[in-house]
């Protein structure tokens, strides 16, 4: 496993070794002793098909650090800096996430997070810090101008929630 480091303060991307043969594959996805202070306590998956959207989610209390992966399928992820007193506050980060290319991403907290499902099926597995509480989940909505977010699709699967998210405008004056 390698870690490399972004220009976000704590935002990290893992490359992971895939070994493979005739019967498959094997990686080691996640080694808690790479991330010093981070404390995962609980793990979700979530399956996508092609062109949906999820996101751009965030707790607002108890704020989560996340370890994306993908075991099957392809996701573009994206982070947003909503750390108010960061150097990338409102800045974003994008990467491909795919099952074959042993990427991961450590998201730490005060970031909201997002990805657009890219294959047929889209298998999404993360570890958090803290658990997830409806009550404190807001969403930046997906296309919001001032993020400068480049997506590949004009038109995604949003789900009914995801479609009335905020804008970054209206999530600072809350």
């Amino acid at each position: 496993m390698q870690i490399k480091k972004t220009k976000f303060k704590g935002l990290q991307v893992i490359s992971n070794k895939i070994y493979k043969d005739s019967r498959g594959y094997f990686k080691e996805d996640f080694k808690s002793s790479f991330f010093k202070g981070a404390r995962f306590i609980f793990s979700c998956t979530s399956k996508s098909k092609k062109n949906v959207l999820r996101g751009l989610h965030m707790q607002t209390k108890n704020k989560q650090g996340k370890f994306v992966s993908v075991l099957k399928g392809a996701i573009l992820d994206v982070v947003v800096d909503l750390r108010k007193n960061s150097k990338t506050f409102g800045k974003h980060f994008k990467i491909e996430l795919t099952d074959k290319n042993g990427k991961s991403i450590f998201i730490p907290p005060g970031f909201a997070h997002g990805f657009l499902a890219k294959e047929k099926e889209n298998i999404v597995h993360y570890y958090n810090t803290k658990y997830r509480s409806s009550k404190h989940e807001i969403g930046i909505i997906w296309n919001d101008a001032s993020l400068k977010i480049r997506w590949p699709i004009k038109n995604p699967l949003l789900s009914k929630k995801d479609k009335q998210n905020l804008t970054l405008k209206e999530f600072l004056k809350k």
